[in-house]
């Protein structure tokens, strides 16, 4: 960066008082700081890298206070970052600003098959982090595997399960999955049935793989309890909301059985308890019963959970989540994004695979084209629909896709608010940061946001704050009051 770009965080900084995901704050007045290499590390092991600004005391309500010695200080920097695996080479910047001098050091993300950075010092498992927010957090044992495990592309689905023999798969289902393969791929016609396993890792030695087993087996969770899915039904909007009468799900079930047999069961689950929108045609006066979602769209919504998931031991005791909301439906898969992509890119790219051998098998199923065209089928049939385009995060190891049932477009709570507010009032069932709330409005400021639309709902008790005994913290979030929540349920009972 130059000069007045460093001025200008600068500036930033003071109008905040925050750090962020991409920026870290050290004052360094007094020497370099000792421990710099979680911050390297986490930076260099997210996309977007981030920036050290050096000479503004967080502490002190983030006074400039400018660094010792601009040029000791570059130095130590370098030394911390040689101790860095890979290194980190960071760029830095130094800026005058009042008689003071003030450092940046810009630390580039590293390409997904180099990562994790880790400070050699405590090693690979101990010396990786990974930004939360605006703290650095030690990665987790799994989060590390990850990326060892594109790097050097391990392939779990087809890991051999040792207790299983070719007895504990359904062998009519194997035989007419093999007929199907045959036809389809000629240069296997005069292969017999054990070699051709072997050849697409089906079985090692004789032992069914993993693969096998989801595909074929007589009950899969004899060997993989967790390898399920488990679906719940909530009343309300978020987990711990109760019923009339108490009750915390109004239904909830375990799914077992091959992924086949899973994935037409969660269907069923889903189309049973989808509430049905009845539309009269203005002109024909024809009836149409619609669907709460459109049916392309969880069904792809689950075959990309069943296929794209996490399958490794780090994994395999925590089952896919089915859960829906009265104004949502969640899909929680175990297992971030796989490799480099990232989630704007979802729909738009061809991404690495992170189980081929399962994503073949479920093409020549013919449950699913195996040509990246899922999302984008989730996404016109959810316009088709009318509804808001799905919506994907992936956090710490866990992928979730969201579809929204259209309540929040129609809300009508109080004729004193705004259509903003409404909206924003829907937004906040979830805490929200100060730059959450801005962004969902539209609003480049986060000043503005606040007190023409956060405020006036504070005021009049449809939202608290979570820390109300620090209500300048960075940290401070938004949430809806009880009075709050009672007016968004009322909405949401009567939409349907």
């Amino acid at each position: 960066m130059t000069c007045e770009e460093l001025l200008e965080i600068l500036a930033q900084i003071q109008n905040s008082r925050c750090e962020t995901q991409n920026l870290e704050i050290k004052a360094a007045a007094q020497g370099c700081p000792t421990r710099l290499y979680d911050t390297l590390s986490s930076f260099s092991n997210q996309d977007e890298g981030g920036i050290i600004v050096f000479g503004v005391d967080e502490k002190d309500n983030f006074r400039e206070c400018g660094v010792y010695n601009p040029q000791d200080l570059q130095k130590k920097i370098a030394e911390q970052c040689l101790q860095m695996e890979p290194r980190v080479r960071p760029l830095l910047t130094i800026a005058e600003k009042d008689g003071r001098f003030f450092a940046a050091a810009e630390i580039p993300g590293l390409d997904a098959a180099d990562r994790p950075c880790y400070y050699q010092g405590r090693g690979r498992l101990k010396g990786a982090y990974v930004r939360v927010g605006d703290s650095d957090e030690p990665m987790t044992e799994y989060e590390v595997y990850a990326y060892e495990a594109f790097k050097r592309n391990y392939q779990d689905d087809i890991r051999p399960v040792e207790r299983a023999l070719r007895s504990a798969l359904d062998q009519e289902l194997l035989r007419s999955y093999l007929r199907r393969l045959q036809d389809s791929k000629p240069n296997l016609s005069s292969l017999g049935d054990a070699e051709i396993c072997e050849l697409l890792s089906y079985t090692k030695n004789g032992t069914p793989t993993l693969s096998a087993v989801l595909l074929f087996g007589k009950y899969p969770q004899a060997f993989f309890p967790q390898l399920c899915i488990t679906a719940v039904v909530v009343p309300g909007t978020q987990l711990g909301d109760t019923g009339e009468q108490g009750e915390r799900f109004i239904d909830n079930r375990r799914i077992e059985g091959s992924v086949s047999a899973m994935l037409d069961q969660t269907m069923a689950f889903l189309s049973k308890n989808m509430r049905t929108k009845i539309i009269i045609d203005a002109m024909t006066g024809k009836r149409e019963d619609r669907p709460e979602y459109p049916l392309i769209a969880l069904r792809e919504m689950l075959l990309n959970a069943l296929v794209h998931r996490d399958y490794s031991t780090h994994t395999e005791g925590t089952p896919i989540r089915v859960i829906m909301y009265r104004d949502r439906l969640e899909v929680c898969s175990p297992g971030g994004i796989y490799g480099r992509l990232q989630v704007k890119q979802l729909g738009l790219v061809h991404p690495s695979t992170r189980n081929p051998v399962l994503a073949t098998a479920f093409e020549v199923m013919g449950l699913t084209e195996n040509r990246y065209s899922g999302i984008p089928a989730m996404r016109r049939a959810m316009a088709d629909f009318g509804l808001p385009e799905p919506v994907f995060t992936d956090e710490r190891g866990n992928f979730t896709a969201t579809l929204y049932n259209g309540l929040t477009a129609e809300y009508t709570a109080s004729p004193e608010l705004s259509e903003p507010e409404r909206k924003l009032l829907l937004f906040l069932q979830t805490p929200r940061s100060r730059k959450e709330i801005a962004e969902h409005l539209g609003l480049s400021s986060v000043a503005y946001a606040l007190k023409e639309y956060a405020g006036p709902l504070l005021d009049q008790g449809l939202i608290t704050m979570t820390m109300r005994d620090k209500p300048r913290s960075h940290k401070q979030m938004f949430v809806l009051s009880d009075s709050g929540k009672k007016l968004v349920r009322d909405f949401l009972q009567n939409r349907y």
